[in-house]
């Protein structure tokens, strides 16, 4: 779902509106301005009930923002912040930057959206016997608000996701447990069974002429089975990101020179890979079998060329440990948290005897962690991936691993390299 389009702020977090939000706002003026002018006792002009329902839908949505809000605003108390607030065409949703670390914290945030709507359809109708006294119209409209508002809270406290009552039967689940991930998955399951049971509810009432309200059901249980969906997919991601290894996905771009040689070996090299796809291999420098370094091309764009032959490899080196590196050992989501904070496109791999045996790259990364989940993809997909230097399929994976260091799913964490040993062997 896109961002929409920023209305204002409240408490400093976005209220957007989604193109979709106009749909459903049409479509409940019309059956608001329906409901009226089939109840209401006395007559009233087609204006007054077209006007009266676009104002029923209106609060209704606000009624939304303030079930979001209660989210929000909870959200905030445990220190998780809210990125946005959207309306869209099936009602609301509050994006958080993180999911909170303890069960409690997330119990509070799953049951205060109800909560409030709670509130708000047993006030409202606690008000609709004043408000009819001031006037029939608006004792009608208090009334439809104050059902809606209970709707909208039992509703949401169904128990399965993306519903509040899933995200609360998975903060149980895991404060029982102990375990978030258990939680997902039984709160994943029960969303399933609903969204099927909503789309074989909603298809009987669309067959025997109850119309919006069977196709109603029916788009929210596609909805459903589209969130358990990506919730499934999310969990094998996540588990596939711990068992694998980096040496399970590690290659092999770099090469090893020799201290002693000339620059123009350099110079020679980067001829050669000039037409390879993507960034030409790191180059390691030995001398006579012991680790010295890395040399770049910054000596060949300074130097001129006589110098080429006179200036040795090793007159030019970086220390090694200027590289972005990563233990073989560690698990597959760290390489991924490493990449990104390193900004560059390629870790170089160590082994457990502290020795260069590989590099690790996102195509790579990526092209791994689908083969681990049965899914080869053809080699100009792959070949696409290693000329940009991204993930294959443009997956998510950073997403991934944010949202499993917030959660607390990240395990595995690898130790610190060790110090290179200087006598090691180059190979």
């Amino acid at each position: 779902m896109g961002e929409g389009w920023q209305l204002f702020k409240i408490r400093g977090i976005p209220l957007r509106i989604h193109p979709s939000w106009f749909v459903i706002l049409v479509l409940a003026t019309v059956a608001f301005q329906q409901q009226y002018s089939l109840s209401l006792k006395d007559p009233v002009s087609a204006g007054v009930l077209w006007a009266l329902g676009l104002l029923t839908a209106l609060l209704l949505f606000v009624s939304v923002l303030l079930h979001e809000l209660g989210h929000s605003l909870v959200a905030l108390t445990q220190g998780v912040q809210v990125s946005s607030i959207t309306l869209f065409l099936l009602g609301g949703v509050a994006s958080v930057e993180r999911e909170c670390s303890t069960a409690r914290g997330a119990l509070m945030v799953a049951a205060a959206g109800p909560a409030v709507s709670l509130l708000l359809g047993v006030g409202l109708l606690a008000a609709t016997h004043a408000a009819a006294h001031l006037s029939p119209l608006l004792g009608a409209m208090v009334a439809q608000l104050g059902s809606l508002n209970l709707v909208l809270a039992l509703f949401n406290l169904l128990p399965g996701l993306p519903l509040d009552g899933g995200l609360i039967v998975k903060a149980l689940v895991w404060q029982i447990s102990g375990s978030q991930r258990r939680g997902v998955e039984v709160a994943n399951q029960s969303g399933r069974i609903l969204s099927l049971f909503a789309i074989g509810l909603g298809t009987v009432l669309l067959l025997r002429g109850a119309g919006l309200s069977g196709a109603w059901l029916m788009l929210l249980g596609w909805f459903g089975l589209g969130a358990s969906r990506n919730q499934r997919q999310m969990l094998v991601l996540q588990r596939t990101l711990n068992e694998l290894k980096v040496r399970d996905a590690a290659g092999r771009r770099f090469r090893v020179l020799e201290a002693s040689g000339p620059l123009r070996e350099l110079s020679r090299i980067r001829l050669a890979q000039a037409s390879d796809a993507g960034q030409g291999d790191w180059l390691l420098v030995c001398d006579r079998g012991r680790w010295q370094g890395v040399i770049d091309d910054t000596p060949l764009q300074q130097l001129p060329v006589q110098r080429w032959d006179s200036d040795r490899i090793g007159d030019h080196i970086q220390p090694l440990d200027s590289l972005p590196s990563i233990r073989d050992t560690a698990p597959l989501w760290q390489a991924v948290q490493q990449l990104e904070a390193s900004g560059r496109d390629r870790l170089l791999v160590f082994s457990p005897a502290g020795l260069p045996c590989g590099t690790i790259e996102r195509p790579e990364l990526g092209e791994a962690v689908l083969v681990k989940m049965g899914l080869k993809l053809p080699a100009p997909l792959l070949e696409a991936a290693r000329r940009q230097g991204t993930y294959p399929l443009g997956l998510a994976l950073p997403q991934v691993v944010r949202s499993m260091l917030a959660s607390g799913e990240a395990s595995g964490e690898a130790p610190a390299l060790p110090a290179l040993p200087t006598d090691s062997p180059s190979v």
